[in-house]
């Protein structure tokens, strides 16, 4: 596993705790839960993704309130929805990622984590995202 997939899959646990138990951003970036040894560029980039998507969070649930049709946002998984949050924060802050490379990323993380069709999900809501902005 490449570095930044970990640094997204820490940041998207940390948004899940964020969701389902509501834990304080300062102490999710603090990442004191995080139980295993993982190196400082990891960590850092990791700290990076959640705090500026907490801080965008309105702004991006909006979007993905915007495009996923017929689809109540209550009822989006809340592990679809740290993904997605991660991903839209990348494609919208981080503009030295890759479209490709961030989708790609979190479309990953959906399967594995997220439930049967959660994969197919955020690759519509993310494509339909980058073709609005592209066109």
């Amino acid at each position: 596993m490449g570095n930044r997939r970990k640094s997204r899959e820490i940041a998207m646990q940390a948004l899940y705790m964020l969701e389902t138990v509501d834990t304080p951003v300062n102490e999710l970036v603090k990442l004191n839960w995080v139980e295993e040894d993982i190196e400082n560029d990891i960590l850092e980039f990791a700290k990076e993704i959640i705090s500026g998507t907490c801080g965008k969070t309105a702004e991006i649930d909006k979007i993905i309130i915007g495009f996923s049709k017929n689809w109540k946002f209550e009822r989006i998984a809340s592990i679809d929805k740290a993904i997605l949050r991660i991903a839209l924060y990348e494609m919208i802050y981080m503009d030295k990622i890759p479209y490709a490379i961030t989708i790609n990323e979190a479309i990953e993380l959906g399967k594995t984590f997220g439930g049967e069709n959660s994969g197919q999900f955020i690759n519509g809501i993310l494509d339909s995202y980058k073709n609005s902005i592209s066109s």
